[in-house]
């Protein structure tokens, strides 16, 4: 099987063109070609493209716990950027389409930087989902390990948990990540972002992700997070988010409908034997 591999700010995906690819994948195969030491190591495998009538495009996305994503920004940018490096697409807008969601893409020049239209974030319960009365999910308690905190819960296609706070770090996120991910509250699981605001421009983020762990960046909760300091009126429309593995440009409207810009990074093409899913039902 014949994988490429990308990163977006060290958020690596393996892209698998099923034209590449001489069967679908089962939920260990893809744990096992996920695995950093046993596979080819990745933090998710996209499944692209796929025929549809909704879109130019459709995209499957999987974690590398083997569960299915319905929608990630990074990984939007890296098929982008895969669309664009096999020549299925020019410099014109495209659309994928995507279980959370169709989004409008478009590849600027020499690839240096992806715009895409991640559509509305929504804070509603029911669309998150939260459980409980149907409400907006703002500013509420959670008490994590003896400690209480506030969260916003938010969804651009797929949950989130946004937690504001003052200082965050990597530790944090270790520690609330896991077990906010698996929280009763949130039956579908959920991504959480530890959310420091810096000024009315930029962001900090650190970031948990479901079935994936801690991760250096992510495009949708840089959206979730970024719609929940515009929500809290502590930024402006556009901003920029800061993650570990580096940074992305934000604008988000009245509405709520986010657009992401950033880069996407070709790291190389791989062949699996397969060997390395010997005995791998």
């Amino acid at each position: 099987m014949k994988f490429f591999k990308y990163h977006a700010l060290g958020n690596d995906y393996l892209v698998l063109n099923p034209e590449d690819a001489n069967r679908e994948l089962s939920e260990a195969e893809i744990r096992r070609v996920c695995h950093r030491n046993l596979g080819l190591g990745s933090d998710g495998i996209l499944w692209g493209p796929l025929p549809t009538n909704e879109a130019d495009f459709g995209l499957r996305i999987f974690n590398p716990d083997g569960s299915e994503a319905e929608k990630s920004g990074n990984g939007l940018r890296i098929f982008s950027r895969y669309l664009w490096d096999t020549k299925l697409i020019s410099e014109k807008p495209f659309t994928i389409s995507t279980p959370g969601g169709i989004v409008r893409c478009e590849v600027g020049p020499g690839a240096r930087e992806i715009v895409v239209e991640m559509g509305k974030v929504s804070f509603d319960s029911e669309k998150i989902p939260v459980v409980g009365p149907k409400r907006e999910v703002l500013g509420e308690s959670i008490e994590i390990n003896g400690r209480d905190y506030k969260f916003y819960a938010a969804t651009i296609g797929n949950p989130h948990c946004v937690l504001p706070l003052e200082e965050i770090s990597s530790l944090l996120a270790h520690e609330v990540g896991p077990i906010l991910e698996v929280h009763s509250l949130f039956p579908h699981r959920t991504n959480v972002q530890l959310l420091k605001i810096m000024d009315r421009a930029n962001i900090q983020l650190e970031i948990w992700e479901r079935g994936a762990g801690y991760t250096l960046a992510s495009g949708s909760s840089s959206c979730a997070a970024a719609a929940v300091a515009r929500k809290m009126n502590a930024v402006d429309s556009s901003l920029t988010v800061h993650m570990p593995g580096g940074k992305l440009d934000i604008r988000i409207s009245d509405s709520f409908d986010i657009t992401m810009a950033g880069p996407a990074t070709k790291v190389g093409i791989f062949d699996l034997d397969e060997e390395a899913l010997k005995g791998v039902s």
